[in-house]
């Protein structure tokens, strides 16, 4: 079978730009365009809307990317099953995390399976790991690390592979910010540095709640990376996950804050949609995790 035409839409699907589309599977953008335009032309519609500077998916190709994923993981599940016994597995996994947990976990979790599976290709993403859960939701990708949230999704399957604590964090020495920390701190005055959203924002809301106080926000970003630079020139408080903390280069520069009660931890590992397990590919990079 060739399925090279599903994943070239897979990819256009993914980026939404034919130039980074393109240089991802490693083709022209005018070969791309054509294989694409091939594509509508067998199917009869048309699966993007483009011009000059934009382009996004159409009803019909928001239809066909469900389609188009279903089939490529059916198509692993079933070439690997045909040569079980006979040659080892082969293919490609598709992998999001922060660059954080990049550090923290991928290469032990990735150094025993290459060896176990030198044909099975992994093509790694990293970003903004409120945005991991999502994206194997989406079916962008097949597996994402990142901190388990309060509620999980039915159709997720998790693996526990560390706790974390969530940690408040303050610049080392701040002639501002020290007093308004010692004694018994007013925390409706102090600005604080946020992620925007996930888990982590979550939880410091409720801890806010539970006390009956708002935070006084100086700033909300994205990746907890950011937060440890902020705080270090001394914008205000943060909070962060260990891990964060323990991979960052400018560590010594804040402080950790003995807070009560703490935030509960971070329950972190690896996310994937049950339905995927169905594949030797995911299955084997999954059960691999002890």
């Amino acid at each position: 079978m060739d399925t090279r035409s599903l994943k070239l839409f897979i990819s256009l699907c993914d980026t939404l730009h034919f130039g980074r589309a393109s240089e991802a599977c490693h083709i022209s953008p005018s070969a791309l365009t054509r294989a694409i335009k091939q594509l509508e032309e067998s199917l009869g519609v048309q699966l993007f809307e483009r011009d000059n500077r934009t382009v996004s998916l159409t009803r019909e190709g928001a239809r066909f990317q469900i389609y188009a994923r279903e089939a490529l993981t059916q198509w692993d599940v079933v070439r690997n099953s045909l040569l079980e016994g006979v040659q080892e597995l082969q293919g490609e996994i598709s992998v999001y995390c922060s660059v954080t947990a990049s550090y923290s976990f991928l290469y032990d979790i990735l150094s025993d399976f290459r060896k176990q599976h030198p044909r099975i290709e992994l093509k790694l993403h990293t970003g903004d790991p409120e945005n991991a859960i999502q994206r194997v939701l989406a079916g962008t990708d097949d597996i994402t690390i990142a901190a388990k949230p309060d509620t999980l999704n039915a159709s997720l399957a998790f693996k526990h592979i560390a706790t974390s604590p969530l940690l408040f964090i303050a610049p080392q020495k701040d002639l501002q910010l020290d007093p308004m920390l010692s004694g018994s701190p007013d925390w409706s005055a102090i600005p604080m540095i946020l992620s925007e959203e996930g888990v982590s924002r979550k939880r410091i809301d409720q801890w806010f709640k539970a006390r009956q106080s708002k935070p006084l926000i100086y700033a909300q970003v994205a990746g907890n990376e950011a937060i440890v630079s902020m705080v270090s020139l001394g914008f205000g408080v943060g909070v962060v996950p260990k891990i964060v903390l323990d991979n960052s280069p400018l560590a010594e520069r804040v402080r950790i804050l003995d807070i009560e009660p703490q935030l509960k931890a971070y329950d972190v590992g690896l996310f994937a949609l049950k339905k995927k397990l169905q594949s030797p590919l995911i299955d084997a990079f999954w059960s691999q995790i002890r």
